[in-house]
């Protein structure tokens, strides 16, 4: 039975990014992911995920997203692959409507460079866009997408680089503390470490059972359109990464065209489930839902129907995540619930569980996801 400073559960986007950090900190790392190295079986795929900075969902966040953006091109350097795509942001909406006010106060907040663009003027610049005359758009033209397997991919190379043992297709079966540290089971054996970090994704509501918080594990599906008339209207220097509010409050997101197919998605508002009861059939009034959705839109891209795939949010009541020292268990750090909008936050919450980790604390601004503010949440779900 082999010890180690820390033992990191889930290899994805956040496990991957904890992971490199901690082992570049000369931590002795022990990753364990249930899956191979990058799946489709979690949250961590689908080619493509936004990122933005005038961030709707609360200011708080900004501070972590101005150091994501000043890691991405470190990662991309560091392990020599493409990862972030700059391409400019439009977040669609009413004035009042949370996807478009909420961009604006945080952008005014923090003094991010962007714009307020009427419906005729979102038309004009972007042709493939048909904004209703009541619409108005934020745009933000540091705004891009990153690929979620590069990132894991780049994180992972990098980890084991500087030191860390990686296992694949070994699932947690338990952990607990002794007080003194870890111990960890899998079907192959128990590893002890000083310190635990649990980066679940969905498998959170097992693994973390103790924690105090109800997570809601939602399926969602990814669609990918080849648009009608070619895919030269959508390319990135043309086309931004969008989040589109319609007047009942429900959002779709999309992107540019990548190898001549345009990426949507709703955001939020999928099934209830598990893991291990996910429908991962992808079926066809699901299809002609989506193409409905965004054809009214952008009446160019649902054209032909190439492929869909299934993912999951594990999403805490309140929708922001959970990243601190657990509140029972000293020694062990989570980092969860990333509720459908986590993936732009990848390399510096890599960077606050090493902090959490090795120093007890860090210096980024993480009070508003400890788990205390969800205390009683449990069962009321």
């Amino acid at each position: 039975m082999t010890a180690y400073d820390v033992i990191v559960i889930g290899l994805g986007g956040m496990g991957s990014a904890a992971a490199f950090r901690l082992a570049e900190r000369g931590q002795r790392v022990l990753g364990l992911e249930r899956h191979e190295p990058v799946h489709t079986k979690g949250s961590s795929h689908g080619g493509s995920r936004i990122t933005r900075q005038a961030y709707f969902e609360d200011p708080a966040y900004v501070p972590l997203l101005l150091r994501a953006h000043e890691l991405w091109p470190r990662l991309e350097a560091d392990a020599g692959l493409p990862i972030f795509t700059r391409c400019g942001g439009l977040m669609v909406g009413g004035p009042e409507s949370r996807t478009v006010a909420g961009s604006v106060r945080s952008a005014e907040k923090w003094g991010l460079a962007h714009e307020i663009l009427t419906a005729a003027e979102i038309r004009e610049r972007f042709p493939t866009m048909r904004p209703a005359e009541g619409d108005i758009g934020l745009y933000e033209p540091g705004a891009g997408f990153v690929v979620p397997e590069a990132s894991v991919t780049a994180h992972l190379r990098l980890a084991e680089r500087a030191g860390a043992d990686l296992r694949f297709t070994e699932p947690v079966l338990s952990w607990r503390d002794d007080g003194d540290g870890v111990r960890v089971t899998t079907p192959l054996g128990e590893y002890t470490a000083g310190r635990l970090v649990v980066c679940p994704g969905a498998w959170a509501p097992g693994l973390l059972a103790d924690l105090g918080v109800t997570f809601t594990v939602e399926r969602q599906v990814q669609y990918w359109f080849a648009p009608a008339g070619g895919a030269e209207p959508f390319a990135p220097e043309r086309h931004p990464v969008y989040i589109w509010e319609n007047e009942h409050g429900r959002q779709c997101y999309g992107f540019p065209a990548v190898d001549g197919e345009a990426k949507v998605a709703f955001f939020r508002g999928g099934l209830t489930c598990t893991p291990e009861t996910i429908d991962r059939t992808v079926h066809p009034h699901e299809v002609d839902e989506m193409a409905a959705f965004a054809g009214a839109r952008l009446p160019s891209l649902p054209g032909e129907f190439r492929r869909a795939a299934t993912c999951m949010y594990t999403n805490t009541p309140d929708e922001h995540f959970v990243i601190a020292r657990h509140p029972a268990h000293d020694n062990v750090v989570v980092a969860c619930g990333f509720s459908g909008h986590g993936f732009k936050f990848v390399p510096v919450v890599g960077e606050v569980v090493a902090d959490l980790v090795t120093d007890g604390a860090t210096e980024h601004p993480i009070a508003l996801f400890d788990p205390a503010r969800l205390a009683g949440s449990r069962g009321a779900a």
